[in-house]
């Protein structure tokens, strides 16, 4: 079987070489297919599956084949894939369109997950915020959430000594996916003690209000 999955991945990277050169690695006892890291297809027992998506709704209706079903420790799992018969098979024109309409809804698919990653769609996060975010090395929401609002704080300081103590609170109401202001006063005590026992770091009487709710002092 696993070579019949081998034979179906060499024919599907012929067939559908116009949409460009199709990598496969093993994937949940079957293959997945990707063009450029964008997974669009399977192959599993020998067969090929496309990615479900809109545009393939209609060609579904009138020719209706079985989602994949794989097993993940033990347990069979519906994957949102459609099996492609002998029929489509030897219509390649289709086959085609239906491969570039599952790549471009995967595409598209990940872009938003990855937008959704995009430091300035977080709560706080200005488009002048991202952009010092990004100077400082923080890149992404996962690499904020690993550094933390303290040590993000400072890598920030680093570049930017101005930097005030409302950026930390406006960095963890970011990774908490709330606004500043709605930080639980515990947790804007915390911060600002935290600040207190940096050496160097004096703070404004306007810091001190903010920290306690009474004001929000400028961005930097």
């Amino acid at each position: 079987m696993k070579n019949d999955s081998y034979k179906r991945i060499y024919k599907s990277q012929e067939y559908l070489s116009p949409l460009g050169r199709i990598e496969y690695r093993a994937l949940f006892g079957g293959y997945s297919l990707a063009i450029e890291e964008t997974v669009f297809a399977m192959v599993a027992e020998g067969e090929l599956y496309l990615r479900v998506c809109e545009q393939s709704a209609p060609y579904r209706v009138n020719h209706p084949t079985p989602l994949l079903t794989l097993r993940k420790r033990g347990r069979p799992v519906l994957l949102n894939y459609y099996h492609v018969d002998d029929a489509l098979w030897d219509d390649r024109r289709t086959l085609l369109t239906l491969s570039s309409h599952s790549l471009e809804e995967a595409q598209r698919e990940k872009d938003l997950r990855y937008d959704r990653r995009r430091l300035k769609n977080l709560p706080n996060i200005t488009f002048h915020m991202e952009l010092m975010l990004l100077e400082a090395g923080i890149r992404d929401y996962h690499m904020l959430c690993t550094l933390g609002a303290e040590l993000s704080w400072l890598k920030l300081r680093e570049k930017r000594r101005e930097i005030s103590v409302s950026v930390l609170f406006a960095l963890e109401g970011a990774i908490a996916g709330v606004h500043a202001a709605a930080l639980p006063a515990q947790r804007r005590q915390e911060l600002m003690e935290w600040v207190s026992s940096l050496p160097g770091f004096p703070l404004s009487l306007a810091e001190k209000l903010a920290a306690e709710g009474d004001l929000s002092p400028g961005e930097a």
